[in-house]
């Protein structure tokens, strides 16, 4: 009988990853394209989503090659996507209006602060969130007011927008199936997050038609097949599909409500399941979806920091100080201590708990003494730090005690960073042996949509622990470091105001 082999499709913001596992859900090969960000004013983020689709066909491509199997011997592939990134195409065409506007994009912060007084409770209320650039109904907004022709072409129905999810499923299936899912309708700040519907009141707010609007479906069904004219010529099911972070929320087998999972990426995402209904927090974390199965909608606490690989790729790119991220372990190890150097990479401003769009990356505390090690050390450092933020209002909110956390992402294999992370929160980290676990959760809800998989339990079933970090920095020392972070905060806040 011919072996069977799924597809986890991670769309990440730095690169695209294809995931290919057998049927014993063991890593068979990965095939992996980065992709270039495009920053055409400060605090502007932009993706090509041309050179996305082609980062697509090519991991794919990539990943079969190197496991020595032809695209037709995938039984299903699942799709985890960016998030709040979104984007305007002519459905006749098939061509982009502009580039996506990333999540990480700023340009639209004086727009959304404009509105925050009169609607930010009706906008919370409604969809979770709070009224940020962060999130892709002001993006959309933005590219129909500020490209031109864009408004006119709308008008004659010609517009789609969608988060990435909608243009990659769009462009697989040959233009036949226009949809997205609960957990990224939740991100773009139009999504009714208690009937799982697009929101009337908020996209007359923002002058958003409906009809632009992709439908919103499940996390796991069948949504359409590959059209073999566009990719690789074979015809596969799409069956699954997420937001990146709920995706590694399902690959973390985090089913109960208080299991909770930290991802590290080019940011870092804490999300901590609730159950079956929406808990609103009184401290600047996010209301959200974790998915929808079988028409049931699991909900989360999300806590995100905007920049923490990011740092690092700043450190290899720009500075020029480090070759690759894998030296930077030693490296902190090396440097002894952070020389009281405390970095906070507000690059687009701080996410939650702060929510300052206008807070801007801020090194302090650098003497004549300050060494290359200790600035890597401090980046390093600077992820932990904003990690804990977030858990502890996490805490906070949600009044259920957090024991552990799951992490996972491609920082995790950074044992210096792992380690501090325990430090600095004070409870046991356990890491995965399949750290990948947005793009294995896309594949874990595909095959679920194909029906390989009849309950969570079983899935459950297939997490192995790979290591487990204990804490074992003393509270002085803990709260001493975290007191002088704090301090770093403050300094970075209201930097970019004018």
């Amino acid at each position: 009988m011919a072996k069977k082999y799924y597809l986890g499709l991670d769309d990440g913001t730095t690169g695209t990853t294809a995931l290919l596992l057998d049927e014993d859900w063991n890593i068979v090969s990965r095939g992996y394209k980065e992709i270039n960000q495009h920053f055409p004013h400060p605090g502007w983020v932009e993706h090509d989503p041309m050179e996305i689709w082609d980062s697509i066909l090519t991991a794919v491509s990539d990943a079969c090659s190197i496991a020595g199997i032809e695209p037709a011997q995938i039984s299903c592939i699942g799709i985890d996507n960016q998030g709040e990134t979104v984007m305007l195409w002519d459905k006749l065409t098939g061509k982009p209006v502009y580039n996506a506007i990333v999540w990480q994009d700023r340009r639209t912060a004086k727009y959304a602060d404009s509105i925050t007084d009169q609607y930010g409770n009706l906008v919370r209320e409604k969809t979770g969130l709070m009224i940020d650039a962060y999130f892709s109904g002001t993006k959309i907004k933005w590219i129909m007011d500020n490209v031109p022709g864009v408004k006119e072409l709308a008008k004659e129905g010609r517009i789609l927008a969608s988060t990435l999810d909608g243009w990659i499923i769009w462009k697989m299936t040959h233009g036949r199936v226009f949809v997205t899912d609960s957990t990224t309708a939740s991100r773009t700040m139009l999504m009714n997050i208690h009937n799982g519907k697009w929101d009337p009141d908020v996209l007359n707010l923002l002058g958003i038609d409906q009809k632009m609007l992709p439908e919103i479906c499940d996390s796991s069904t069948l949504y359409g097949y590959t059209d073999p004219l566009d990719f690789l010529g074979v015809k596969i099911p799409i069956s699954g599909s997420a937001v990146d972070q709920q995706a590694a929320l399902f690959g973390q087998g985090c089913y109960t409500p208080g299991s909770i999972k930290c991802t590290y990426g080019t940011g870092c995402f804490m999300l901590m399941n609730t159950g079956d209904k929406p808990i609103y927090s009184r401290n600047g974390i996010l209301t959200t979806v974790a998915w929808k199965l079988n028409g049931k909608t699991t909900y989360a606490l999300d806590g995100g920091v905007y920049v923490t690989g990011a740092a690092t790729q700043w450190l290899r790119d720009k500075l020029k100080i480090i070759d690759n991220a894998a030296q930077t372990e030693q490296m902190s190890i090396d440097a002894g201590d952070n020389g009281d150097v405390y970095f906070v990479p507000a690059f687009a401003g701080l996410a939650a708990p702060h929510w300052d769009s206008y807070a801007r990356g801020t090194i302090v505390g650098i003497t004549g003494g300050t060494t290359r090690e200790q600035i890597v050390r401090a980046t390093l450092e600077a992820t932990a730090y904003q990690v804990k933020d977030n858990l502890d209002v996490m805490n906070l909110d949600a009044n259920i005690p957090i024991k552990k956390i799951r992490a996972d992402g491609g920082a995790v294999v950074n044992k210096f960073l792992m380690q501090f992370q325990a430090d600095i929160l004070g409870i046991p980290i356990d890491v995965p042996v399949i750290n990948e676990t947005t793009a294995l959760g896309a594949a874990y809800l595909a095959a679920m949509g194909i029906g390989e998989f009849k309950s969570l339990d079983e899935i459950s079933d297939k997490w192995q622990l790979d290591r487990t970090y204990e804490p074992n920095m003393s509270i002085d020392e803990r709260e001493t470091l975290l007191y002088k972070w704090h301090k770093a905060v403050e300094r970075s806040k209201n930097w970019a105001e004018d």
